[in-house]
This record gives structure tokens, C-alpha cells and sequence, in this order.
């Protein structure tokens, strides 16, 4: 997918998420239309203090649309008299915020899409901060730094946002976030949490090629689209110039244990980058850590050798995509074993009700699987050759793991484990003509590894019936699935103590308000002490002359 322009050069593509080789203009000669899309149900008085801070954005205004979609309010929303000129308001009867943002999203006309919740008042820089790197890369989203405020809503916007808004705190998650990886660029595992609803902009085409929000969750949707926007080759980019005021406490603020538990029942099945949600050792999801394609027409024996060892291994969290004419398959009733397509017929008997298997005519692995392994039928990888390659790829941030299977006059043969989210990105940087394993290799890393060494054969041993393997797979699982629970415990308990952190700081603002009022009375007192002393004394000097005259 090519989002447009000019192919980027070697030195501007991005490695992993480490954007820092990007360099926005500092003068900026604005290009690209924005537009601003928010979803609100009720809330007129912040959505009119929203849109009056739109109306003082330094982006230019002839290249800015705002799209405002009420959700169904009661009494229907309306647009206030000062908002920007090129704003206007439709109607999504159907609920959800979800709903909301898509149907925004098809009326948007932009290059730039730019989330905002009608509570959210952003500073008059915040758009162009956003923009300045969407001119510098097509594949970007940014987010900026929303600040919770708990200040009394003000008529009209003020001209001073930070005097009348703070003391305000900080988006913590987010900022712990991004300081724990310097920034997002030391290889984060999970660089699309940074996609919030609140204050983030993407590249148009990007949400074309990752797909609109998902209708059917009922709360993560914002965390949801962040993943698909990773896959698609997003690179994620935290702006601090583009700052922001939430009015009020989010949903989440207010209950995130209650918000967590409905979320992680919902993304659990779409985000496999949660490994913690997904610890049941024997459990299906809608979207897979790994799909295998493996051609099925190679032989009933080699298919099956490879793909039994696979469904045998140490990770369960995989789907097998067997590619073949299935649909042109016709058993022979009459004499069965001359059938000269005896073998698919085989192939398909043997699997066509096994769920994590699939037949297909022709290759279409789900976008959203972060690991795609191609295999030849025949090659059997030993029970934990799929986990050691996925540590390798996952722990030094490669894009592509090949594995050397066999080297002959023939050629190489070879086995390829390849990130989804980095070949996206190759795919929209790549000049024409140019080879995508080179820029896979530019932009996340290329290794080749020896089949022995990972533990890949052609001899097919039996592996369901090793069953003291498979025992202790299973307690390994299971052993996984406690830690990740006592993972999942301990960052509940660190986000309570930052929650209660949050509340000492507050209370150490009011106190050191207090301190200062107090400050400021004992100071009064002090010159209405002085004052009153220059006064006694004074009147005693009058008292004295006169009666030394007398």
C-alpha cells in the first residue's frame, strides 16, 4: 500500500517505532487538509467550549473541517456561535461511540483525521503540532497530552487556558508510557496503546488500509484501532507541544476496575499483543498470534506430518491455513483408491473439522495476526522450534526470521516468519522495484537461523501420542497463565498506587494553596501590625510635644 508522495529515502525510514529520524519543519508550509471529528452525546456546554478552542487553532483554517456527530442527544445538539468556519453538524441515530466515529469518519474529507472528544479543549497550538509530523511521514499517528481538569466550566473559553484550567493531571498511563520506553523508541512491545479518542490524529490512508472502529465492542474500541493501525505499518509518535484540557474525570478515571473487566472480555479475542488475556492453554480467538500457510496439494503424509507437529507444539495460539482447490475436490465413489486426487481428497477429510485449521483456494491471512509463518509441507518443526522463533523475532524486533531448510544446485529452501506489522510498513515505504526484504530489513531487521538449530526436520514422528510432552506443556500453560494473572494483579496494584499518588498530589496543590492564602494573611497582618505601631507612636509623639509646650 502506497499512501502517496514521494518514496521515502533510507534515511527517513523509520526502525521499529524510533521516529526520532524524522525531523518536522520548524516552518512549516502547510499542505495537507485536517479533519477534526467528534463524537458527543449531550454535553452542549463543553462541546461549545471544544469547538471555541478549535476556532483559535494557529493550523490554517481553509485547510481545517470539523465534524461534529451527535450520538442521539436529548434535546439535539447545536452549533454554537463561535466555533471555525468550516464546521458542521450530523446525525448518527445509532449509539455508540464507535458508531459515532465511523459516521464522522465517512463524512470526513481530509488527509488527516483527527480524533476529538467533546470534552476536550485543545491549546491553540495543538493542531499544528500534530501536523508538522503528518507532513514529515505518511504513516503516522500522534497523540498529545491531555491534562485532566477539574475547573469550574467557565461561560466562555478564557484567554489564558493554563491559568484558568490548572492545577490539572497529567494523562499518568500515558506518561509512564512514554517515559518507560524513552519515548515510545526503545522497542515497545505495545506502541498502539498510545491511540486514544481524547487528542490523536492518523493518516487518512492509514485508517483506509487498518479498517474503521469496531462496532461490535462495547468499551476499547480507541485500543482496538490502535492495533489494527500497527499492523498496518503505523508508526506511533507522542507530541507534548500539543497539549489539551479533558473537562472532567473520564469514564475510566471514575471506574477502571469495572471498565477493565468488560473491556479484557472483548479485546482478549482481537488483540493478541495481550498475551496475559490469552493464558487457557487450549483456548481459540477470533484472531490468532500466528497463522501457518503451508501448501496442501504437497501429499497427504507431508501435509499431515507438518501440520499435526504444529498443532502439537508449545503454541497453542495458532491457525493452520491449507492452501488448495478444495472447492474442484470430487471424491470417486466407485473405485476410491484410483482417485487421482486421492491426496486432497485425504488432506480435506483429514482436517475439515479441526477449528484451527482452514482450507482455502487461495491466501487470505487475516490482516490483524501479528505472525505469519510460511512452511513447506513435509518440514515438521519440533514442539517448541514455532515459541523460540517467535522469542527471537519478539525480543531483538525483527520483521523477518528466515529459516535455511535445505541449500542445494536447486537453490535455497526456506521457511519465512514474518511480522505483519513490518512488512506493512516496507510495503508503503518501499521505492519501486525494490526488494521488500531489503526494507524489511531498513526498517525492522532481517535474521536467518539454521533449521537443526531450531529444531525443524523431515523425519514425522507422532506427537499426540507423547504424552508426558504434552502433559508437561500443558502445566507450562497453565504455570503461564498464573503468572500472567499475578502480572495482571500487580499492575492493578500499581495503577491504585498511582491513583492514590494522584490524590497526595492533588491534596499537596490544595495545601499548598492553603499555605500560600495563609502566607498572604500573616503578611497583611504583619503591615497592619507596622501600621498600627507607626500610628501609636505617632500619637504618643503628638501626646509628649504637647504637653512639654503646656
Amino acid at each position: 500500500m502506497k499512501l502517496g508522495g514521494d518514496p521515502l529515502t533510507n534515511t527517513s525510514r523509520v526502525r521499529g517505532n524510533d521516529y526520532r529520524v524524522l525531523t518536522p519543519a520548524a516552518r512549516l508550509t502547510p499542505e495537507l487538509t485536517v479533519s477534526v471529528v467528534i463524537p458527543a452525546y449531550g454535553g452542549q456546554d463543553k462541546l461549545d467550549l471544544a469547538l471555541a478552542g478549535l476556532a483559535r487553532q494557529t493550523y490554517p483554517a481553509r485547510l481545517t473541517e470539523v465534524i461534529v456527530v451527535d450520538n442521539g442527544s436529548t434535546p439535539p445538539l447545536r452549533l454554537p456561535a463561535t466555533r471555525p468556519p468550516g464546521t458542521r453538524l450530523i446525525v448518527c441515530a445509532t449509539p455508540g461511540r464507535a458508531n459515532a466515529r465511523n459516521a464522522g469518519l465517512a463524512a470526513a474529507t481530509g488527509d488527516v483525521i483527527h480524533w476529538l472528544d467533546s470534552d476536550v479543549v485543545l491549546t491553540p497550538g495543538a493542531i499544528e503540532a500534530h501536523m508538522r509530523w503528518h507532513h514529515a511521514a505518511p504513516y503516522l499517528v500522534v497523540t498529545g497530552y491531555i491534562r485532566f481538569t477539574g475547573a469550574e466550566l467557565p461561560a466562555e473559553l478564557p484567554d489564558d487556558l493554563e491559568k484558568h484550567f490548572e492545577p490539572a493531571e497529567p494523562h499518568a498511563w500515558i506518561v509512564d508510557l512514554v517515559e518507560r520506553t524513552d519515548g515510545l523508541t526503545d522497542n515497545p512491545q505495545r506502541p498502539f496503546s498510545l491511540h486514544v479518542g481524547g487528542a490523536t490524529s492518523v493518516n487518512a490512508r492509514l485508517i483506509e488500509a487498518a479498517g474503521p472502529m469496531d462496532d461490535e465492542l462495547i468499551l476499547g474500541q480507541d485500543t482496538e484501532m490502535g492495533y489494527r493501525l500497527s499492523q498496518a505499518g503505523a508508526v506511533f509518535v507522542p507530541e507534548p507541544a500539543a497539549r489539551a484540557y479533558h473537562l472532567g474525570p473520564t469514564m475510566r478515571m471514575r471506574d477502571k476496575q469495572s471498565i477493565d473487566r468488560v473491556s479484557h472480555a472483548f479485546v482478549a479475542d482481537r488483540i493478541p499483543a495481550y498475551r496475559w488475556l490469552r493464558g487457557h492453554p487450549g483456548r481459540q480467538w477470533k484472531v490468532p498470534y500466528v497463522t501457518v500457510v503451508v501448501d496442501g496439494t504437497a501429499g497427504y503424509e507431508s501435509v499431515r506430518a507438518t501440520v499435526d507437529a504444529l498443532l502439537a507444539g508449545t503454541v497453542p495460539d495458532i491457525s493452520v491455513l491449507l492452501l488448495g482447490p478444495w472447492d474442484a475436490v470430487e471424491r470417486e465413489r466407485r473405485a476410491p483408491l484410483k482417485d487421482p486426487d486421492l491426496d486432497l481428497v485425504l488432506v480435506q477429510g483429514h482436517y475439515q473439522h479441526e477449528g484451527r485449521v482452514r482450507l482455502a483456494a487461495a491466501e487470505d491471512v487475516d490482516p490483524a495476526v501479528p505472525f505469519v509463518l510460511r512452511l513447506p509441507a513435509g518440514w515438521v518443526p519440533g514442539e517448541d522450534s514455532l515459541a523460540r522463533l517467535l522469542d527471537l523475532a519478539r525480543d531483538e524486533g525483527l520483521g523477518l526470521v528466515n529459516v535455511l531448510l535445505q541449500e542445494s544446485s536447486q537453490g535455497v529452501l526456506a521457511a519465512r516468519l514474518e511480522r505483519t506489522s513490518a512488512l506493512a510498513r516496507a510495503r508503503i515505504v518501499a521505492a519501486d522495484g525494490e526488494d521488500l526484504d531489503d526494507v524489511v530489513d531498513a526498517v525492522s531487521g532481517v535474521s536467518w537461523v539454521e533449521a537443526e538449530t531450531y529444531g525443524f526436520g523431515t523425519d514425522a514422528a507422532p506427537p499426540l501420542g507423547r504424552r508426558g510432552a504434552y502433559r508437561a506443556r500443558v502445566e507450562a500453560q497453565a504455570e503461564a497463565a498464573r503468572q500472567a494473572k499475578e502480572a495482571e494483579r500487580l499492575r492493578a496494584q500499581v495503577a491504585k498506587w498511582k491513583e492514590e499518588a494522584g490524590r497526595w498530589r492533588k491534596t499537596a496543590v490544595e495545601l499548598r494553596r492553603e499555605v500560600g492564602a495563609l502566607r498572604r494573611q500573616l503578611a497583611a497582618a504583619n503591615r497592619a501590625q507596622q501600621s498600627l505601631r507607626a500610628l501609636v507612636s505617632s500619637t504618643m509623639k503628638r501626646a509628649l510635644r504637647k504637653r512639654l509646650r503646656g
